[in-house]
């Protein structure tokens, strides 16, 4: 009898039952923060049904899960779907009135602070990948450095909704991770250009910079303002849901077919529309059904994106041979963001204030996740490719799980002030 071949339905309904289950399980039980519980129960499936495959080898059921995982192309899944909607989701409940006073802190670590990641952790695993046994040529491993650099709006956004930090920092750390993203592709798609043997000029680069920030961003604020307009000429919650659904997904997809960054433009559409759309275009009651909308969408692609980092374990295939490179990733990755920090925070510290501890918060709080994991998946096939894949998901979920898990007592001891003397 031939194998049946699952459908799209058949796929997202398993993952949403999976997803459903496992966050009613995390609810009742274990009270931990959505996205690390999630992993973590990924994780221990995953790991479960390996061990079944072992114990048990005539049992079907793991060679069922991996069918249908392979079946999911997760850096299409996640950069072609899932992103333009968690984006825009997190863009929609940012108030850009406290962006205003934090601007130069976001956009600097946005920027130089990527790029500064980019350049410490690449030159990090070009000089250590060699002693451990699996050089990585300098090229690939700054391609590395780009695509672990940027933190994962998703993953930080969704941490924070458990962890309490003073505002100010709280808007450093939301805002940088929401505009990080569309620096990181863009360094990105650079790196892996040169990786590959494509000759990149000064001018060539300006014009990526141009085509894919500015451009997306320029797309983002055009079609954002023209949401809020159509908001203004009605008063019906349920056209203005599907006026939001249509301009995250319109705008996202604009901006893949100009060549224009897609998380930007979804990003800077979410802030326009959640902002002046929210405070001059909607009533009271649009704007409770428009955000409690978002509210649930988040909260269910986030499910279904953790729960698949933790699943895809199942069909990476992980080489042991690469787990000296993927453990030493992990403090390199924190030693390139605390560079990044450290430096734009002490930069403009004459010029801004900063709430104590924010340097700590910010490096712990550096959370990568998906993002990082489906640029990775999305690599061409090339040697240097499973290293890079192992040493992105190691870094990946030490920083959900760890670094996610840890952040709440981290903030609250650096922040804490120190009591008066007598």
């Amino acid at each position: 009898m031939e194998a049946r071949l699952f459908s799209l339905f058949d796929i997202a309904a398993m993952l949403l039952v999976l997803a459903a289950g496992f966050a009613w399980l995390n609810h009742r039980m274990f009270h931990l923060p959505s996205s690390i519980g999630l992993l973590s129960m990924g994780l221990v499936a995953s790991l479960a049904l390996v061990l079944l495959d072992v114990l048990v080898p005539q049992q079907a059921l793991y060679r069922n899960v991996t069918q249908v995982l392979r079946e999911i192309d997760f850096s299409a899944t996640v950069m072609d779907g899932l992103l333009a909607f968690l984006l825009f989701a997190g863009a929609l409940h940012f108030d850009i009135g406290a962006l205003r006073g934090r601007a130069v802190p976001v956009a600097l670590m946005a920027t130089l602070g990527t790029l500064v990641s980019t350049a410490v952790i690449g030159f990090a695993v070009w000089g250590l990948s060699g002693p451990l046994g699996h050089p990585v040529p300098l090229a690939w491993a700054l391609v590395f450095g780009a695509l672990i650099s940027p933190t994962d709006p998703v993953a930080v956004i969704g941490t924070l909704q458990a962890v309490q930090v003073p505002a100010a920092l709280e808007t450093d750390m939301k805002g940088e991770s929401l505009f990080n993203d569309g620096v990181g592709v863009v360094v990105f798609t650079l790196l892996l250009a040169v990786a590959q043997g494509r000759e990149a000029s000064v001018a060539g680069v300006a014009e990526l910079f141009a085509r894919e920030a500015l451009g997306g961003a320029a797309l983002g604020a055009l079609t954002g303002w023209v949401g809020y307009a159509m908001t203004r000429q009605v008063d019906e919650y349920a056209v203005e849901v599907m006026l939001s659904l249509g301009l995250a997904t319109g705008t996202y997809a604009l901006a893949q077919g100009l060549g224009s960054s897609g998380p930007i433009a979804v990003v800077v559409a979410g802030l326009v529309l959640g902002n002046r759309g929210a405070r001059l275009g909607m009533s009271e009651r649009t704007r409770r059904y428009v955000f409690g909308f978002w509210d649930v969408i988040d909260q269910v692609l986030n499910a279904v994106l953790f729960l698949l980092i933790g699943l895809e374990v199942l069909v990476m295939r992980f080489d042991g041979a690469f787990l000296p490179l993927a453990l030493a990733s992990v403090p390199l990755a924190l030693l390139g963001r605390l560079v990044a920090v450290a430096g734009s925070v002490t930069l403009l510290r004459r010029f801004v204030d900063f709430v104590g501890g924010t340097i700590p918060v910010l490096v712990w709080g550096g959370l990568r996740g998906g993002i990082s994991v489906a640029l990775a998946l999305g690599l061409p096939e090339r040697p240097e490719k499973p290293g890079i894949l192992a040493a992105t998901y190691a870094v990946a979920v030490f920083s959900i799980l760890v670094q996610g898990g840890s952040l709440g007592p981290v903030a609250r001891r650096s922040t804490r002030r120190p009591a008066p003397a007598g």
